[in-house]
């Protein structure tokens, strides 16, 4: 069987903010054209490990790798055709509409040979209708609902049409339809070819929809691998100190993590009180 290949890595990387540490020596490969999912208890460094593939943040030890190379070494433009990213928070400039924050995301394709083109707007038409946002287009994004923003940003990050997508916590704001299709366009793209990576709060949504997961805990991975590889009992308990069964989902046949009811919450048999 061939090893999948690593188009994006870490490797014994350290970063943080300021001074406090919060990613230690911690190595994880995210596997090309995989959907990749990040999972972990609030404040694990999730958001912090993403925030570094993206180069965000600068490593204090280790390093992130491109195709092999230190992602410090590529130009900035170059990596922004490579790697998409949605930010956990967004701010839009005051008054702008839907298609034009959208369109935004076509500026790294863009030079002083190369102006704004055909294959610019399919892009961003594209992107609007996949995110079910192409009636929004004409709206200020200022006067949308929070679950419409999240989809119009998504639409922005998909608008830049790179080989990567990296997405913090895609489905914040969104109600239960809308996070199942953002989960689902997810999947659809990484079936088409890109590589999608994503931190996620609900752990059977990352179970349900990864390809490969990545546990993580206080600032260290704990397990990577497929989600029926990762998910059992003990790495619940150890990583969100919950007590869980784990069963097979009847719709999927993926992990299903049922937590464990609590003495006081189970029935009284019959007879007894």
């Amino acid at each position: 069987m061939t090893a999948p290949h690593h188009r994006l890595e870490a490797e014994q990387l350290s970063a943080g903010y300021d001074q406090r540490a919060v990613l230690e020596d911690l190595s994880v490969q995210i596997p090309e054209g995989s959907f990749t999912v990040i999972m972990g208890p609030n404040a694990c460094g999730k958001s912090t490990l993403l925030r570094s593939l993206a180069r965000l943040i600068r490593p204090t030890a280790g390093h992130v790798l491109l195709d092999g190379q230190a992602i410090l070494a590529r130009p900035a433009k170059e990596l922004a055709r490579t790697i998409g990213l949605l930010p956990q928070s967004s701010t839009a400039p005051d008054g702008i509409v839907v298609a034009d924050l959208v369109s935004r995301g076509r500026h790294p394709h863009q030079s002083l040979l190369r102006r704004w083109s055909a294959e610019d707007e399919r892009a961003v038409a594209e992107a609007l209708e996949l995110t079910g946002t192409a009636d929004l287009a004409s709206r200020p994004v200022d006067e949308l609902s929070g679950g419409q923003r999240q989809r119009v940003w998504i639409a922005m990050a998909l608008a830049q049409q790179t080989p990567l997508l990296l997405l913090d916590e895609p489905t914040t704001f969104l109600d239960i339809a809308h996070q199942i299709e953002v989960l689902e366009l997810c999947t659809r793209l990484q079936q088409q070819g890109r590589t999608m990576v994503a931190v996620l709060h609900d752990l059977n949504q990352a179970l349900r929809y990864a390809t490969h997961v990545v546990a993580m805990h206080e600032g260290r991975i704990v397990a990577q691998g497929h989600p029926q590889e990762v998910a059992t009992s003990e790495l619940v308990s150890s990583v969100f100190g919950v007590e869980a069964r784990i069963i097979e989902d009847p719709e999927t046949g993926r992990p299903l993590v049922i937590p464990r009811a609590p003495a006081a919450a189970r029935p009284v048999p019959l007879g007894l009180s």
